[in-house]
């Protein structure tokens, strides 16, 4: 026989008619029930009108209510502890919070989607967008060979191996797969002139020298001097080896003018070896001005301390060396690569050497443009640009 239920109402009723003089055996009799649930209510129940019971009911059913909401509050608020530390901007991550709480806390997705602040719509979303897994390994192939590159230039490689694709999907490919180039310590700015007067945008204008110092494995110092040309960019010369004195620097000089004639202007900063007598008097025979920065003021001959800078960057912070033939070697190397194959950023990303082949097709007929000294960068491509 099914169990009837008694209402908190039904059951102070039979209370009143037992106090009102009815044989409580009857009453069990009536309603069907047991004299031990009669005793059981009457222990509860005894005393109370049907309002009472209305009222402490109602307050039950608060009290559960009030329950309920406080567990919730102490769930909704161990999930949040949980993703305190978490950055949930992106859809993908407040994806992965969603079942991080689902799977620790034991959340609804409804409830845990209204926690992290997710759209539910957003949960089952699956990308369609292809792994594109051959341009990532083409990509990462490139920056192990170019480790100190950073997203651009490596853009550039790509499209020159004939993969046509978006800058910004490089960009976000190449920071999905952790290649981010780390970030040295910068160096001060000054402010102020920056180069010598403006020149003709021509090859052999205007060449800049100085020293970048370096070791080999035994400990043993070396010193590579470094000629570029300020308006193609080139490295006309990188010569390295234990010493190198005023003499050497006139003899390579002089090597370098056989091959490619004389420049305009030379700059340098007031070394040892470029204040001696041995330089001043062949720039006096050879009728090259020599144009010295102010002292204290490198800035004033940034070209070539921006081409010492990708040096020490790309090869010698990259390289051991242990003997100065392989250290010679690596040097040649590095040279050409940069004059024929690095994206120049201040070209247009193109190379030195096409720059100056471009210039060189220029000059014919046409008359030459003024170089700017400023450090600017081409994005158009053409060589009428910034030079200086």
């Amino acid at each position: 026989m099914k169990r009837k239920q008694f209402s908190e109402e039904q059951i102070i009723g039979i209370l009143k008619e037992a106090e009102a003089g009815a044989v409580v055996t009857e009453l069990c009799r009536k309603h069907g029930m047991s004299s031990a649930t009669y005793y059981a209510w009457k222990a509860k129940y005894g005393g109370l009108e049907v309002s009472d019971a209305k009222r402490l009911r109602a307050l039950e059913e608060e009290n559960a209510r009030l329950k309920r909401l406080l567990a919730d509050t102490m769930l909704d608020n161990a999930g949040l502890k949980d993703l305190l530390f978490k950055k949930m901007v992106a859809p993908a991550a407040k994806r992965q919070a969603v079942a991080h709480l689902q799977a620790t806390l034991g959340m609804s997705e409804r409830r845990a989607c209204a926690v992290v602040g997710a759209d539910r719509t957003s949960m089952r979303y699956r990308s369609c967008r292809a792994d594109d897994g051959d341009l990532r390994s083409r990509l990462c192939e490139l920056a192990q060979q170019r480790r100190r590159f950073g997203y651009r230039r490596l853009h550039i490689l790509l499209r020159r191996d004939g993969i046509i694709v978006n800058r910004k999907k490089t960009q976000r490919l190449y920071r999905e797969e952790g290649l981010t180039v780390r970030r040295r310590k910068g160096r001060k700015r000054a402010v102020g002139a920056r180069a010598p007067a403006p020149m003709l945008a021509l090859p052999n204008q205007r060449w800049s020298l100085d020293f970048v110092h370096d070791q080999l494995a035994t400990g043993r110092r070396f010193r590579i001097l470094n000629i570029v040309d300020d308006v193609t960019r080139e490295c006309l010369a990188a010569v390295l080896d234990t010493s190198i004195s005023g003499r050497r620097v006139v003899r390579e000089l002089g090597d370098l003018i056989a091959r490619r004639g004389a420049p305009k202007m030379i700059v340098s900063d007031n070394g040892t070896e470029l204040t001696s007598n041995a330089v001043l008097a062949w720039s006096g025979d050879v009728g090259v001005e020599w144009h010295y920065i102010a002292p204290g003021k490198p800035t004033q001959n940034g070209f070539v301390e921006s081409f010492n800078g990708r040096m020490r960057d790309e090869l010698l912070n990259e390289t051991l060396f242990f003997t100065i033939g392989q250290a010679r070697a690596i040097l040649a190397r590095w040279v050409d690569d940069y004059n024929t194959e690095r994206p120049h950023s201040s070209l247009g990303y193109a190379t030195p050497a096409a720059f100056a082949a471009e210039l060189e097709q220029q000059r014919a007929g046409l008359t030459p443009p003024v170089a700017s000294p400023a450090l600017m960068r081409d994005n158009t491509g053409r060589s009428l640009a910034a030079a200086g």
